[in-house]
């Protein structure tokens, strides 16, 4: 660590690695995650309640070195530049102050996402809140969800506080109970479902030393578990309306990144450009008269069909730039690229062609029934090889993670989120289409170099390279699909929810808002008179796992879980499936491999992974699904990893 430190160092001799890694985790949070509100909670000092309660609280952690906290000023200046919030609270945790935002964000209906180190906030994941707990570096997340967790962890998130409590954290420096590991921990909350169960019937359980242990120091394992709960309720004097997150201050940015001497960050910004493309890349405007030019190209060329939506089978095709690294030719017409001069040079092939997403680019070429072979160099695919966590489909942003000195950036030219439209000014657009070109180009090499170097060429070319066409031609082909199957089920399903519905208000003994969680929430805590499980700043929850642990208390309660499910496989998978059936009666998913850390393929729009089979409505989706031809067979094939 002190070797790792000593190499990052300023003009003025301060250190810089932690600020320096802490802006990589930001800008892959920002990037990942594109928040509308954002915090980082700071601790206030080492003397909280906890400590109040329990000396010996983190009692055993070496002292910072100094090498880090002098960088702790320069974290907060950073924070404040990239205009985000922090926020600390004397007496309390930043766990607390994290616990609590999350609890309002929760009642407020926001998806919120926790990036964090430390395992033990896993307890506040929620149906709507996510903990994402870095593992290896600071870019590379575990994302708890609540079903995750179970099956991670085998408890729920409230089930893991009380874990925690009977194992202890020699982190915290808490003691858990004597002999009472994570495993046998588990093992006991998943048998009696909390801590309080378990001691209410401890004189059930069989005579053992552990059985004396549990019994002799119950004091202890109730004041471990309040030690581990994180507070959802601190007094905080901020509020979600404090944490609007609009962009940085790159001005800010800037004066920052020279005083730290991050040259690298600095190229990223291109602080004189900021406004607009400079016009440093030479081309000219494609036309008829001038084809001949490009048609005569030979060896190998960079080509990019610019698109201006993610979906490349259904998105706007607004243009397009070919040439090589001595001229770019550039069109807003993608009809020239149906003429044969064009057509027969994208199909050449002698001609190699350089790209950034092959997949998109064969799909998308080929609504205009043109093909392109081969693609010897995919920026997007060698990129993501390289680095996992490089897998964005913006090129700016994948160049500038490689240090791409030129001018590329997707928001000047086409703005951002709902403002996205292509600019009045036909210069600027196109010097824009002519700098992807050119970042193409350059990045080819030396990006080559590195996979050369990491041994990954030949995984590159004979695996990665080959899959995004045979990707390419799946999801062209599509899948073929039954809408009659599917709209049969949606009015079995209307049907059955009506009968749910019924049921659900002859067990309350009135009609309400059964997806309205107050109203929920007075029929089962107040009119029924159920056990309060949870509460919230807004009322009573009635999220899922508040409803599985009322589900023997009353029939309502399982109804509800029932007409829930239902409901979800209703708008999620029927209408959802229904919407994108495209006219040739197929659907066209997008098989995205450049998505996951692992190399796994993800599917979307639509989703085809998470179609449920727990549920028998869940398993007649797939019966939606058909051959494309009357004699074919679909096979479903699952592999399990060994």
């Amino acid at each position: 660590m002190h070797q790792q430190m000593d190499r990052f160092v300023n003009h003025d001799g301060l250190h810089t690695a932690a600020v320096y890694g802490f802006k990589l985790m930001l800008d892959s949070v920002l990037k990942t995650y594109k928040p509308d509100a954002a915090l980082v909670a700071f601790d206030a000092g080492k003397k909280t309640f906890r400590t109040a309660m329990y000396d010996d609280y983190k009692g055993g952690r070496d002292k910072t070195p100094s090498e880090l906290s002098e960088q702790f000023p320069y974290v907060r200046q950073l924070l404040a530049a990239s205009g985000i919030q922090t926020y600390e609270l004397p007496n309390y945790e930043a766990d607390d102050i994290i616990g609590t935002i999350a609890s309002q964000a929760d009642a407020a209906g926001y998806t919120t996402t926790i990036v964090t180190g430390d395992r033990d906030l896993t307890q506040l994941v929620t149906e709507q809140t996510t903990v994402a707990v870095t593992k290896r570096g600071v870019t590379n997340t575990e994302e708890y969800t609540p079903a995750y967790m179970l099956e991670k962890l085998g408890v729920t998130p409230t089930q893991y506080i009380d874990v925690k409590a009977l194992m202890g954290d020699s982190s915290d420096n808490y003691p858990g109970v004597t002999k009472i590991g994570e495993k046998t921990a588990v093992n006991l909350i998943r048998e009696y479902g909390s801590l309080d169960a378990m001691y209410e019937q401890i004189d059930q359980m069989k005579p053992s030393k552990r059985k004396e242990n549990l019994q002799n120091e119950e004091k202890i394992a109730r004041q471990c578990q309040t030690l581990a709960t994180i507070k959802r309720d601190a007094p905080i004097t901020i509020g979600l309306a404090d944490l609007a997150y609009t962009g940085a201050d790159e001005g800010a940015l800037v004066e920052l990144y020279r005083e730290l001497d991050f040259q690298s960050f600095l190229k990223q910004l291109n602080p004189t450009t900021i406004t607009a493309e400079t016009p440093t890349t030479a081309y000219t405007e494609l036309t008829a008269a001038n084809l001949a030019d490009v048609a005569n190209m030979t060896g190998s060329i960079v080509f990019h069909l610019e698109l201006l939506q993610a979906n490349y089978h259904e998105a706007d095709l607004v243009g397009f730039v070919i040439g090589q690294p001595d001229h770019w030719y550039v069109s807003a017409d993608v009809s020239l690229l149906q003429t044969p001069a064009l057509k027969t040079l994208l199909a050449n092939p002698d001609v190699k062609k350089d790209v950034f997403n092959a997949k998109a680019q064969i799909v998308a070429l080929n609504r205009l029934g043109v093909t392109i072979t081969p693609i010897a160099f995919d920026l997007l695919l060698a990129s993501y090889l390289l680095d996992t966590n490089e897998n964005s489909d913006d090129l700016a942003l994948v160049a500038q993670a490689h240090d791409y000195q030129g001018v590329v950036s997707d928001e000047i030219i086409y703005g951002k989120g709902a403002k996205l439209a292509i600019p009045e000014t036909p210069a600027t657009w196109m010097t824009h289409l002519a700098n992807k070109a050119a970042a193409i180009h350059a990045l080819r090499q030396p990006l080559f170099d590195e996979l050369q170097a990491n041994d990954q060429v030949a995984l590159y070319t004979d695996i990665e390279r080959p899959l995004s066409r045979v990707l390419a031609e799946m999801e062209m082909t599509g899948i073929r699909i039954e809408a009659t199957t599917l709209t049969t089920m949606q009015a079995e399903l209307t049907t059955r929810l009506a009968e749910l519905e019924t049921a659900i208000y002859e067990d309350a003994g009135e009609e309400f808002n059964i997806n309205s969680p107050k109203q929920l929430g007075v029929i089962l805590f107040e009119k029924l008179k159920l056990p309060v499980i949870k509460k919230t700043k807004t009322g009573y929850s009635t999220a899922v796992g508040v409803l599985e642990k009322l589900r023997p208390e009353a029939p309502i309660v399982d109804k509800i879980l029932q007409y829930r499910q239902v409901a979800k496989i209703q708008s999620t998978y029927v209408a959802g499936l229904l919407k994108v059936i495209r006219d040739d009666h197929k659907i066209h998913t997008r098989y995205l491999q450049t998505l996951t850390q692992t190399g796994r393929l993800s599917s979307v729009e639509p989703n085809l992974q998470n179609i449920p089979t727990r549920f028998e409505e869940g398993r007649k989706i797939r019966q939606a699904f058909v051959p494309s031809e009357p004699d074919w067979v679909i096979f479903f094939i699952r592999l399990f990893a060994s």
